[in-house]
């Protein structure tokens, strides 16, 4: 099956400033983040990619666009072919509604802030959408896409989504097989790589929340198969 490679997008001025910025727009990397964004391209650069699919929001699309520009101008540039920047609705951020442009500090006193904490499957933000809104949009949309880009380029296929941290997190959790109510046992830190293929029997999460390593094994990954016993051999070094 084809690969899916879930990159958060670098850190932001929100970020730095403990703001849940959700969907408000003009919000943009920092120094920080741009650097992020840059060393997450890099590693990204020896894989040739079949697209580029981003979040509408700037930060995400800032951070798409440096994967582009790395792919087109670097080392994988002869054979990848990932054309232009494809921007997808459903990867959006999260519609926090009320708390969106709230400090994370003032949210932890809010009643409903240990609801997330402990049963995300239960909220609704006020004047927003609930987070099993959230997760089925994100993990609906990969998974419609996984299928689209491996009927077009065929199972070997490597394909970036650039999105938020809980929207990311709520893809995992699918992957898993997790309830959503044990998603915030994930961490998903800015610029970071997750990697999924999703079998014909089941999701194989290969690898969540790394911020460094090479990938240059996806550019010849083998075909999924049945789980090794006992764990394999692993990837071949390249």
């Amino acid at each position: 099956m084809a690969t899916v490679i879930l990159v958060r997008h670098g850190r932001t001025t929100a970020n730095a400033s403990g703001l849940l910025a959700g969907r408000t727009p003009g919000v943009r990397l920092d120094e920080v983040g741009q650097e992020q964004a840059a060393r997450t391209a890099e590693r990204l650069a020896v894989v040739p990619l079949v697209a580029v699919v981003s979040s509408p929001l700037e930060r995400c699309r800032q951070t798409a666009t440096s994967i582009l520009d790395r792919q087109v101008g670097g080392a994988a540039g002869a054979g990848a072919r990932p054309g232009e920047l494809r921007i997808e609705d459903d990867l959006t951020e999260c519609d926090y509604g009320d708390w969106q442009g709230r400090t994370l500090k003032e949210l932890a006193s809010e009643p409903l802030w240990s609801v997330v904490q402990r049963q995300p499957s239960a909220v609704t933000f006020p004047g927003g959408e609930s987070m099993a809104t959230m997760q089925l949009r994100g993990a609906s949309a990969v998974r419609r896409l996984d299928a689209a880009f491996e009927a077009e380029h065929g199972p070997g296929a490597v394909w970036v989504a650039v999105s938020h941290g809980d929207i990311i997190k709520g893809i995992l959790a699918d992957a898993l097989g997790m309830h959503l109510d044990l998603f915030q046992r994930i961490s998903v830190s800015p610029a970071s790589v997750s990697i999924v293929r999703y079998g014909a029997d089941r999701p194989d999460v290969v690898a969540t929340n790394t911020e460094a390593g090479e990938l240059g094994w996806l550019a010849a990954a083998p075909p999924m198969a049945d789980a090794p016993v006992g764990g394999g051999a692993g990837n071949a070094p390249v």
